[in-house]
């Protein structure tokens, strides 16, 4: 009876969890689909291939979201792994600097970054650096919002990855990898990131759910992502809102169950070992066992 009393609580706990996600989605689902007069009627998830903007914003929203993982971790691996093997003292600088998006409110960022979109292209017309600045706010992919994004980013990916350093010796692996003649670029490559594949896929993670569900910077600036999307015809079609909402939810955690996986270990890796086959020895005939001088 002991041994059964923590399985019905973590049960319960379960329970009430799984109740607390999935009873306000079962509510949004009942609301699109009943109308009043008509019954049961799923046109809000019918209309929505064909609804106008919607195939767009959504691949927006996924493009911006491949650029802003690639960007942070192409910022954040080799800092970490730097700081990590020559510089370990620096590892605080390195955990407030990435931390500080935290205590920076979304909408002081987008002011700061609205002012210098501003004042870029008057003061640097005549100067290369203006067809930049125009070419970072082209409405078919604004990279500008990767560059905010990653900003927003950063905390989550550095925690990730510094969990995922802490738990390898990399000090002994790049030793080990540079005794044997490996060259920087192999080592990084070949030794310490297939090592912190789940660090990677959980920096992925996160930072993917981030970006399909930011609103305030996109909609300041003047883009159109998924989420602004959502909100704009919410107004006029408030069905077919809560039927993308839930929609984009699940494609959210198809991604999201797809990182997971690719951070998991194979399942040939976690495999039984193969064992040596056990050679059974016996001690050898007393014929065989006398010298040629004593026969």
């Amino acid at each position: 009876m002991a041994a059964m009393k923590p399985r019905i609580r973590r049960g319960a706990v379960l329970v009430l969890a799984g109740a607390y996600f999935l009873l306000p989605l079962l509510a949004s689902f009942v609301f699109t689909v009943h109308v009043p007069g008509r019954g049961i009627d799923f046109e809000a998830y019918t209309r929505l291939l064909s609804a106008e903007g919607f195939t767009e914003s959504l691949l927006l929203s996924l493009g911006l979201a491949a650029a802003t993982i690639a960007l942070s971790l192409l910022l954040a691996v080799p800092a970490l792994i730097a700081v990590r093997i020559g510089s370990p003292k620096l590892r605080p600088v390195v955990e407030v600097v990435c931390t500080l998006p935290l205590v920076v409110p979304p909408i002081a960022l987008v002011t700061g970054i609205t002012t210098v979109l501003r004042w870029g292209p008057e003061h640097l017309s005549r100067t290369p650096l203006y067809q930049t600045f125009i070419a970072v706010q082209n409405p078919s992919f604004p990279f500008v919002l990767v560059l905010a994004y990653t900003v927003l980013a950063l905390p989550f990916v550095h925690r990730s990855l510094d969990a995922g350093l802490r738990a390898v010796d990399v000090p002994t692996l790049v030793e080990a990898a540079r005794s044997c003649g490996a060259s920087w670029p192999h080592v990084v490559l070949r030794v310490l990131l297939p090592n912190l594949r789940t660090s990677l896929a959980g920096a992925a993670f996160l930072t993917l759910a981030l970006v399909l569900g930011e609103f305030t910077i996109a909609s300041l600036l003047g883009f159109r992502p998924f989420a602004v999307w959502i909100v704009s015809i919410s107004g006029s079609q408030a069905r077919m809102s809560v039927a993308v909402s839930i929609l984009s939810l699940l494609v959210t955690w198809l991604l999201l169950l797809a990182l997971s996986r690719a951070g998991t270990d194979t399942p040939a890796a976690s495999a039984k070992p193969r064992t040596r086959p056990r050679v059974w020895s016996r001690p050898p005939s007393p014929a065989l066992a006398t010298s040629p001088k004593e026969s």
